[in-house]
């Protein structure tokens, strides 16, 4: 995805309470998570959290653990009852060390073609 794709993605999901937030060690961006406020009928007020990326070269520093508390700090504050995550399989200890639990089978999706206009 280029930057001008990335960038509109951005902007259309904030419609909707989503945000990037970046997480920067000596001025560089080293990290970023998107966090979006949901509300369903089996989860109740919660906060998903989005594509948490931290640069591999700093990988076990703190940066992800630190854009994770922010995500908590922050559902918590708006008084939601949990914090949902997609993870891939790789990244599962990491969630798993910070108190994160197996929930619910992996989830499905299905492409649809767009037809152009």
């Amino acid at each position: 995805m280029d930057e001008e794709e990335f960038l509109h993605r951005v902007r259309r999901q904030s419609y909707s309470g989503y945000e990037l937030v970046g997480a920067y060690r000596d001025g560089k961006l080293i990290g970023v998570m998107g966090m979006r406020p949901v509300h369903t009928l089996a989860r109740g007020p919660h906060l998903h959290v989005d594509d948490l990326v931290v640069d591999a070269e700093v990988r076990g520093s703190g940066a992800g653990r630190a854009l994770m508390s922010f995500a908590e700090k922050d559902a918590r504050a708006r008084e939601m009852t949990a914090v949902f995550l997609d993870a891939r399989k790789e990244a599962i200890p990491f969630y798993e060390r910070e108190n994160y639990v197996f929930h619910a089978a992996p989830s499905m999706k299905k492409m649809l073609a767009i037809r152009s206009r």
